[in-house]
């Protein structure tokens, strides 16, 4: 009977230890970080969980803003913070998906709060904070252009035929017509965006291809003299191959934020501010400027970097740009538009 009881009180015991995680410590609150790829210092992650006894941020990642959306608004999905640009932040505040920030003991704030209140789409900051920050434009080969690169029109210049790359991405090669025809980048306006469509249709013969993350390699290798891109990618690329520039066109473009979000069915909200309290820390934005060659809000971040990249024509956001520049909104319907005409292009 006592080597029965035993037993038991062993099995007892076993499963207790187990449900405890069969060290005796509790169980660390587990937060969802969804990011784009190689969107921050791995080891900023790293050290966070290290130095951290109750929080465990785990990485996943995402492609695009609407892809973000999708696996955000899919019930079920298990996800804490996000990092959305600009206009699917105003989309995701309007349906509801966003927690209203705490900024009580995040002293890291006052950071970027000169920054975070300028922003058109979420003025107050209740729903958001900016991570990174940058501008759509050119990146060109010093040595395989000998035009001076100032107007989206040197895209279409039959010159460079079989030597320009595109963005595969609907919103900004759209928005590259539409600036060059002189145009709203959030127009609603079908006949506007049909000859936006139009004009990308007359380039199509002149492109090598449309890209993304290979537009970079193609610009380093001397594959192709000019495509437009972000400017985190063009100084990524201009650190690799000093005969590359950047330019942002006469014309205007679009300028973004990528911002730090709680979605609202999060239950781990104060370990989710925490997380991003420690990313508004100055040296801490200042190695994720490093790494990513983006912008950061902080303008004390963008003193710490190194003086190569600070000499990089790519990374600062100027008040020149800025000026000339628009945020992309939400287009709501009106993004049908949009989709319609890019589907001509490949057809």
């Amino acid at each position: 009977m006592k080597k029965a009881l035993s037993l038991v009180l062993v099995v007892i015991l076993t499963i207790v230890l187990c449900l405890t995680g069969c060290s005796g410590k509790e169980k660390k609150i587990v937060v969802n970080f969804l990011n784009w790829g190689e969107y921050m210092d791995p080891d900023v992650v790293n050290e966070f969980n290290a130095m951290q006894d109750e929080i465990e941020i785990v990485c996943k990642y995402t492609t695009s803003n609407e892809e973000m959306y999708a696996l955000c608004s899919t019930e079920g999905s298990e996800i804490d913070i996000i990092v959305p640009s600009d206009y699917m932040v105003e989309r995701m505040i309007k349906e509801g998906l966003l927690a209203k920030m705490d900024y009580k003991g995040m002293e890291n704030y006052e950071n970027i709060k000169a920054y975070s209140e300028s922003r058109t789409f979420d003025p107050n900051s209740e729903y958001s904070v900016p991570f990174m920050c940058g501008t759509l434009g050119i990146v060109y080969n010093t040595k395989l252009v000998d035009d001076e690169v100032k107007s989206w029109d040197i895209l279409w210049d039959e010159k460079y035929s079989g030597k320009i790359m595109m963005y595969s991405s609907i919103r900004d090669t759209m928005a590259v017509a539409l600036s060059r025809l002189g145009y709203d980048i959030n127009s609603t306006n079908p006949e506007e965006i049909k000859e936006a469509g139009a004009t990308l249709m007359e380039q199509r013969p002149l492109v090598l291809a449309y890209g993304t993350d290979d537009i970079k390699t193609s610009m380093v290798g001397g594959a192709v003299a000019l495509a437009m891109d972000y400017s985190g990618g063009a100084a990524a690329a201009i650190m690799e191959n000093p005969d590359l520039s950047y330019v942002v066109p006469e014309e205007g473009s679009n300028v973004w934020v990528d911002n730090l979000v709680i979605l609202e069915n999060s239950d781990v909200k104060e370990a989710a501010m925490t997380f991003i309290n420690y990313l508004m820390d100055t040296e801490i934005s200042a190695r994720n400027v490093e790494y990513i060659g983006y912008s950061s809000p902080d303008p004390k971040a963008m003193e710490l970097v190194s003086e190569e990249l600070q000499s990089n024509p790519a990374l600062y956001v100027t008040d020149d740009m800025v000026a000339r520049c628009k945020y992309f909104v939400d287009l709501g319907d009106a993004l049908s538009y949009y989709n319609d005409e890019w589907m001509k292009i490949f057809a």
